[in-house]
Formats: structure tokens, C-alpha cells, sequence
């Protein structure tokens, strides 16, 4: 039987691409905690875990009338980036696939009662909350992105969530799930993101005090383990415009157990901003007991 082996929230910030003298201008002289947390993610999660295939669920792939899934035996090319195109250009990536658990997720979110579609289309785009965090993490394994519907809500979220979970069980594999994406999640105006302010890795910076406070109360939520928490508040929640509305983390957690999951998030990076949004990396370890109490 198939097992989700770990699983975690991600930060994939377009400053991890950076180079290390734009990242220091950016950030006032001190680099970012993100991408040393990425590294050590890698060499002291993943490596031991190995996991057959990692599963993204990308807050940057928005669809409208279903779930997406990505079939392709290969995703091969360069991406630009057509929000910051000044920073992500031409970045390569080489993902291995999955297309018989993609095909399985698709059965399995389906007969649940949400739809889903498997898509191998070669033409389909690729998005950099895929790219940004494979670029540190790929090391062959199979990769997969599930797309955030811009029209789900937080239970549909959890559906998809649950018939990830059932598909992962019924292919033999060992997976991975990455909630790709931020917290609180909204940008200071433009005027002053033009001139360079606001974009300091200080928490002080996040769009408000009331964002961050939120913020800070989830992630103590994380490392206590309450999920039920998490989930339970989110109405709440929404008033500070969490990343895709939260679907990235509320799909991960559906499938490790949702409400009843007990997995403890410790943190592999600082609490950060960047122009307003927060970015931290919180790793779930599975318990010894498994993901529910």
C-alpha cells in the first residue's frame, strides 16, 4: 500500500532564484533564511525519506471549473516568468512524472465528489511555485502539480485533499506532498515596492499587524500539531487574504488526516516578509503512531 512519507508548507518567494548580491541588496545586507532552509529540507528530510514522488500544490497554477493534475511523463524546458520576467528568466527544469498516480488521483477526487482532470497537454505552463521549489529540491523523483481552483472553497479544498490521499494509498508509492505557497498573503502598494521599500526579511514589514499576528498564531498551531485548529478557523483567517486562499495548505492536510492530523510542524526557516506577504518553510514529520490520533 502506498503511504505519504512527509509533507510540508513552502515558500517558493522569486528571491530564492536570486543571486546572492541581488538577494543581499533586496534584503538590506542580510541574505534570506529560505533558500539554506530548502537546503537543508533536501539533505536532512528528503534524502533519508526518498521519496517515489513529490506532489506540489502550486498557488500559482490557477484553474476555474475543476482540480488539475499534471500527467506528463516528463515536463522538460525553460521558464520565464511572466510576473517578474526581470528575475525569472529562462530558468531550466527537467521533472519526471507520474502519469499513473496523476491518472489515480484523478479517479480518486473524482469519487469523492470533486472533479479532477489528469492533463499530459505538452503546451500546458508550468508555474514557478513548481519551478522555484524544484530547483532546490528536485533530485529525481517524480514530480507532480496539482492546481489551486480559484472558484473551490475550504471544502472543497479538503475533498481534493481526501482523494489524494486514496489514490496515494492505492499506488504503492512513496510520496511527498509540498503546500506550495505563503501565509497572509498581500502586497504593500506599488509606489513603495518600486522604490525598493518594505522588501527587508523583517517580519515588522508583513501588510499588517493583525496579518502577522494571525500569522504567528498558525504557526504555533503548526508546532503544536492542531490541525483541527487550523482548519476549524479559517473564515477567520481569510480576512488576511492567506495565499490561494489557503488551498495548498488545506488540500496537504486533508490528505495527512485533516482534522485529526497530530503531525507537529517545525520550522526550517525564519518567519519572513517580502513587500507585505510572509514566507517561512514548516516541515510535518510523520509520527512514529502515523498522521491521526
Amino acid at each position: 500500500m502506498g503511504e505519504i512519507v512527509g509533507a510540508g508548507l513552502v515558500s517558493h518567494v522569486p528571491t530564492i532564484m536570486a543571486p546572492l548580491e541581488d538577494r543581499l541588496e533586496i534584503y538590506a545586507g542580510k541574505d534570506t533564511t529560505l533558500i539554506e532552509g530548502l537546503k537543508r529540507l533536501r539533505e536532512e528530510v528528503l534524502d533519508a525519506l526518498k521519496p517515489d514522488a513529490v506532489i506540489v500544490f502550486d498557488t500559482h497554477w490557477a484553474t476555474l471549473i475543476e482540480f488539475v493534475v499534471t500527467s506528463h511523463e516528463r515536463r522538460k524546458g525553460k521558464f520565464t516568468s511572466e510576473e517578474l520576467p526581470r528575475g525569472m528568466s529562462q530558468v531550466p527544469y527537467d521533472l519526471k512524472g507520474d502519469p499513473d498516480l496523476a491518472r489515480l488521483i484523478e479517479e480518486s477526487v473524482n469519487d469523492v465528489g470533486t472533479r479532477c482532470t489528469a492533463i499530459d497537454d505538452p503546451y500546458l505552463p508550468i508555474n514557478y511555485g513548481t519551478v522555484n521549489v524544484a530547483h532546490h529540491l528536485n533530485r529525481g523523483e517524480a514530480w507532480l502539480s496539482v492546481g489551486v481552483c480559484m472558484s473551490a472553497d475550504a471544502q472543497d479544498y479538503l475533498s481534493v485533499g481526501e482523494g489524494i490521499r486514496r489514490a496515494i494509498e492505492k499506488s504503492g508509492k512513496r510520496v511527498v506532498l509540498l503546500a506550495s505557497g505563503s501565509m497572509s498573503h498581500t502586497f504593500r502598494p506599488f509606489r513603495d515596492i518600486s522604490i525598493g521599500k518594505y522588501e527587508a526579511a523583517n517580519p515588522e514589514y508583513i501588510f499588517s499587524d493583525g496579518a502577522r499576528e494571525a500569522d504567528y498564531e498558525r504557526l504555533s498551531w503548526f508546532k503544536e500539531g492542531n490541525h483541527a485548529a487550523v482548519i476549524d478557523n479559517m473564515d477567520a483567517y481569510y480576512k488576511f487574504r492567506p495565499e490561494g486562499a489557503f488551498g495548498h495548505y488545506l488540500m496537504m492536510a486533508a490528505a495527512i488526516g485533516g482534522r485529526d492530523c497530530v503531525a507537529k510542524g517545525r520550522q526550517f526557516s525564519e518567519y519572513e516578509n517580502s513587500v507585505g506577504t510572509s514566507q517561512v518553510h514548516v516541515w510535518f514529520d510523520r509520527p512514529e503512531s502515523g498522521w491521526t490520533r
